[in-house]
């Protein structure tokens, strides 16, 4: 795993998203990202996650982010969501349903865990390094553009 050891927020403008991409970080993890239109007046611009988003955005090869620690503050049912969906490979995509039956504990007919394939999806705290957008019928924590994009980028 790589470790994220710069305490702190990170941003920079994305042409590509038409936003910034802002990182907060601490404690050797990322805590969140989020894709804000104007970044936090204290957000430095180098950090090493930041610069491998970008190498991401640039679509111009795939990018993995599975040594990224992120912090998922949350119940253990929806992180274990969460880690399945960080499995998910680029350029490819499931559905809600294959998504239940790829996590431990849930079952893909049960329309409860469906709910909570559902909702920790909504709650990703790190969309890009949690690739929720790989979910085709899921909701996405990033904001509609910004999963549309994430999509096109992947050719999903």
């Amino acid at each position: 795993m790589e470790d994220v050891t710069d305490a702190g927020i990170y941003a920079r403008e994305s042409s590509y998203l038409d936003r910034y991409v802002q990182v907060g970080v601490a404690g050797g993890r990322v805590l969140r990202v989020t894709f804000p239109e104007t970044p936090e007046d204290d957000a430095e611009t180098d950090h090493d996650v930041l610069e491998r988003i970008f190498e991401y955005l640039d679509g111009l090869e795939e990018v993995a982010f599975d040594d990224v620690q992120v912090a998922l503050t949350m119940p253990t049912d929806q992180r274990a969501v969460l880690e399945g969906v960080r499995e998910i490979p680029y350029g490819d995509q499931v559905d809600v349903r294959t998504l239940a039956r790829m996590t431990p504990e849930l079952d893909h007919e049960e329309n409860e865990d469906l709910n909570l394939v559902r909702t920790a999806l909504d709650n990703n705290p790190a969309p890009i390094l949690i690739p929720d957008h790989r979910v085709r019928d899921g909701p996405s924590a990033a904001p509609p553009a910004i999963e549309q994009k994430l999509r096109s980028l992947e050719g999903l």
